[in-house]
């Protein structure tokens, strides 16, 4: 009798908490303009519950409930920016609510009767001056008999906008239900939701940065950048299989990111307009950070012109030039053109009109980008302090075991 309980009461939780078709908050924080598409974030059903029992005094970490319950203990932790990426974002409110180890949004008693289908595994941070944050949690479960993939939901409130709006939830990158398709169908809203975990003795670490406003509806600020090449920090850098012509893994048709995702790596891209002297400078100042940081930074040169392309004559252009450089860590590598689908390069959005792209990802998540970068001391030095900046605490700790 009691399962069959536990199971009604998840089918109901679960329509509920699915159904994310736009909902205005019914209590006084509501914004005069109650139209959903008007709103920032466009509405979202459900996440009016954040207020619901919210703490006058929010700090940047918060321990759940679940943490002290069975399940895979689990801290989420990173900053969050600005819409540029870059710039830290401090006072901001983060809400998260997710399922408990059985996968069911399970009620405490003496809950408040609004915020039950939300079950007792919920909480709030704030981030502090730095744009901090960090969750102490545990791993969710999946809802029993169902093929969607475990998740944490979040949902923000900046201190300058009216209401409250969702950002993707929290997934985990070896879920089995994490298809394919599923990823595809992420909005990434506020950068990839997607969490790789490493593991420190019986927890596991996931690092997690949330880019303000990036691809939420009706947000008040926009990105001003003239030239446009490449996806947006935040989010996920991703798969696709160049030909390798030189260097690491030469003579196969490897994926830079899915190999060597684990660290940083940096992929500098370049289309139809090539400038070889500064092509070279790049690769020698690259070809010198891999060997200083050695496990800890992948750098390739992705190479796709498409005016009068030949597979054979790029791969022995591209050869000489390594030779030419001596070159033993930077892989030079090519496309027959920057929009190929057969490749899947055309998924980094890289606009072959730009002298050169430069992707920087952490655990294969973009954390930077530069357009159209001159070979100067002063650029070198500002992309080897970003690597500096940007290197993890966690990068020696270990990756689960996947079966």
């Amino acid at each position: 009798m009691n399962r069959l309980i536990n199971f009604i009461l998840f089918v109901a939780l679960h329509n509920l908490l699915t159904s994310c078709n736009g909902q205005a908050k019914d209590n006084s924080t509501t914004p005069k303009n109650t139209d959903k598409n008007e709103l920032v974030g466009g509405g979202c059903d459900g996440c009016e519950i954040m207020f619901v029992g919210m703490p006058t005094n929010i700090t940047s970490t918060d321990t759940s409930a679940g943490w002290t319950e069975k399940g895979q203990k689990l801290l989420v932790t990173g900053t969050v920016f600005k819409l540029d990426g870059k710039t830290p974002a401090p006072n901001v409110i983060i809400y998260y609510w997710q399922t408990d180890n059985d996968g069911y949004y399970s009620p405490k008693q003496g809950m408040d009767e609004n915020a039950k289908r939300h079950g007792h595994i919920r909480g709030w941070v704030k981030t502090d001056e730095h744009g901090k944050y960090s969750i102490y949690t545990i791993k969710p479960a999946p809802y029993p008999n169902e093929n969607i993939p475990a998740h944490i939901h979040t949902s923000i409130k900046e201190p300058n906008i009216d209401n409250e709006y969702y950002i993707d939830e929290f997934v985990f990158d070896d879920d089995i239900f994490l298809t394919s398709e599923k990823r595809k169908a992420l909005e990434n809203r506020g950068g990839s939701g997607i969490l790789r975990v490493l593991i420190s003795g019986d927890v596991q670490i996931a690092e997690h940065n949330i880019i303000l406003g990036l691809n939420i509806p009706n947000y008040p600020e926009t990105n001003k950048s003239e030239k446009q090449s490449g996806l947006d920090i935040g989010e996920d850098n991703p798969s696709f299989i160049p030909y390798h012509a030189f260097g690491p893994d030469k003579g196969t048709r490897t994926c830079p990111v899915c190999k060597y995702g684990r660290f940083h790596g940096i992929v500098y891209f370049v289309g139809n307009n090539p400038n070889w002297d500064d092509i070279k400078k790049w690769l020698t100042f690259l070809e010198q950070e891999s060997i200083s940081r050695s496990k800890y930074l992948k750098a390739y040169f992705v190479y796709g012109n498409e005016k009068d392309y030949n597979k054979d004559t790029r791969q022995k252009e591209l050869e000489k030039i390594g030779l030419e450089l001596n070159l033993k860590n930077v892989a030079l590598t090519f496309v027959p053109s920057m929009s190929d689908t057969e490749s899947e390069v055309n998924l980094n959005e890289i606009n072959p009109n730009m002298e050169n792209t430069f992707i920087i990802y952490k655990h294969r998540t973009i954390i930077d980008k530069y357009i159209d970068l001159k070979p100067t001391q002063e650029n070198f030095k500002m992309i080897s302090n970003t690597l500096d900046k940007t290197k993890s605490e966690y990068f020696d700790l270990q990756e689960p075991k996947h079966d």
